[in-house]
């Protein structure tokens, strides 16, 4: 089984969103972020579930896309893999901020 870390920024990022959801809806805002939990729990069995980051081309950097969001994770090593970050996907991407903190 594969361990599935999320970084410093994949946290902050989700409490951005939280944060900007439970303006409108405070049980909208924990249901995504249960959303994003429950859905790199698949990494933990098949780690290449998610396809290629298109901006990045590296077979290591992959996402889940969660409705308007994309979870971009980094495959480490066989047994470990790092959420990098939580982007919304109407956003432009920047290549820095997809870079493994560490």
């Amino acid at each position: 089984m594969v361990e599935v870390k999320w970084t410093e920024q994949s946290i902050e990022d989700i409490n951005n969103i939280a944060e900007f959801i439970s303006k409108d809806s405070v049980k909208y805002a924990r249901l995504q972020v249960n959303i994003f939990f429950e859905t790199c729990k698949i990494l933990e069995q098949f780690p290449n579930a998610g396809r290629i980051v298109p901006e990045t081309g590296k077979v290591n950097i992959r996402e889940l896309i969660v409705g308007s969001y994309r979870i971009i994770y980094q495959i480490v090593t066989p047994g470990l893999i790092d959420v990098l970050t939580v982007h919304h996907s109407h956003r432009i991407l920047k290549i820095s901020s997809i870079r493994r903190k560490k």
